[in-house]
């Protein structure tokens, strides 16, 4: 748009024309935006922001009067604020290169007063002291005229032709090289310390190796020597084993063979043999229970015959009187009891019998007696005296 002007991002624009600016200036101040001019009653003009530098190259002269070329770069820019623009605006404006001219002129001479109240050693050893020290004396001054300084930087120090700078530094040369040559010498002593113990290195590697290869050699013949006594005695260890195999087959064939013939031999005859007992015990129970069955059946039988045959053997008894000479004493008092002793007679014939079969005797023996005592069997012998009197008192 006609008459409407913006100032670059590190240029201030200057309004002249019209009213007065801030504080009193002559000039209206603008950054950072852009503004309507008229094109006739106003004028614009720019100052420039941006950083600018100046070279200082001055001999002072330091306090022991030694003459030193001092080297110094000096970085600054007119400042951000108002009153800084409108001081440099005013000193600078129509001819800004002069910023630098007269930044080297100040700085040169607040260098050569502050270096002359320092010593060469100073000056050299505390490069930062001294540019902080320029900067702090020029800081008020270089406020007042707008600008202000980012930086100083102490490029060189020079004396001439004088030497004292590099006499200075003689004794730390001096001290440099003794210690070069002190680190030559221990270089050297222990390259050769070095080299000894390489040597001694060697010669103990050729001693190891002797032994090494003595020891080789002692067990490459001993190798050989069990070598060449390997074959007879793998053939006696070979045979010796095999015999030892031999033995052990041999007793487990002897312990299968025993095993096989107590699984076929005599665990069948212990076997038959409990089967034969147990037959023994059982066929021996069987006749003792028959035994005892049969001894209990003829005594039953046995004792019902005698009970049947008692009043046969009284009668025989009986008749056995009828011939014999009688004297009867007591009437039949008498008679009774010559009856009661014929009774008696036949019981105590019975009880006899019984007691003898009571004895353990045969069925044979008890059937004897039976027989024997029976009137009736042909061996039967009754109990009466056909020869004498039997008196019954």
């Amino acid at each position: 748009m006609f008459g409407y002007r913006v100032p670059a991002p590190d240029e201030a624009m200057l309004i002249s024309g019209g009213r007065r600016g801030l504080g009193g200036a002559p000039f209206r101040v603008v950054t950072g935006h852009g503004k309507f001019v008229p094109p006739v009653f106003r004028k614009t003009r720019f100052l420039t922001l941006a950083m600018c530098e100046a070279e200082v190259s001055e001999t002072c002269v330091t306090k022991q009067g030694i003459a030193l070329t001092v080297t110094a770069v000096i970085a600054f820019k007119v400042g951000n604020d108002h009153e800084s623009i409108v001081n440099a605006g005013q000193r600078f404006l129509s001819d800004q290169d002069q910023m630098s001219v007269l930044t080297g002129r100040i700085f040169a001479g607040h260098l050569r007063s502050i270096i002359g109240s320092m010593t060469v050693e100073e000056i050299v050893t505390e490069r930062q002291k001294l540019a902080t020290e320029v900067l702090e004396t020029s800081k008020t001054e270089m406020g007042k005229i707008g600008l202000t300084v980012d930086s100083l930087q102490i490029q060189s120090i020079d004396d001439g032709a004088t030497g004292y700078i590099e006499a200075m530094s003689a004794p730390h040369k001096a001290a440099i090289q003794r210690q070069a040559q002190i680190a030559q010498a221990q270089a050297t002593q222990a390259s050769a310390e070095a080299q000894q113990a390489a040597a001694r290195n060697q010669a103990e590697y050729a001693r190891q190796t002797a032994v090494v290869q003595a020891q080789y050699n002692a067990e490459v013949d001993r190798a050989q020597a069990q070598s060449a006594q390997a074959g007879p005695l793998a053939q006696a260890h070979a045979q010796q084993e095999v015999l030892a195999a031999q033995t052990e087959l041999a007793l487990r064939a002897a312990e299968l063979r025993q095993q096989q013939l107590v699984a076929e031999i005599v665990k069948p005859a212990e076997a038959e043999a409990e089967r034969i007992r147990v037959l023994a015990v059982a066929e021996a129970e069987r006749m003792r229970i028959q035994a005892a069955a049969a001894a209990s059946h003829d005594r039953v039988a046995l004792d019902r015959m005698l009970i049947d045959q008692l009043p046969l053997i009284v009668k025989e008894a009986a008749g056995g009187l009828s011939g014999a000479n009688v004297n009867v004493l007591n009437g039949a008092d008498g008679l009774s009891e010559i009856a009661a002793g014929l009774v008696s007679q036949g019981l105590t014939i019975l009880d006899s019998v019984r007691k003898n079969l009571g004895n353990g005797e045969g069925a044979e023996a008890r059937a004897e007696v039976a027989l024997r005592n029976d009137p009736g069997s042909p061996n039967g012998r009754p109990g009466k005296s056909a020869d004498g009197p039997i008196d019954i008192q």
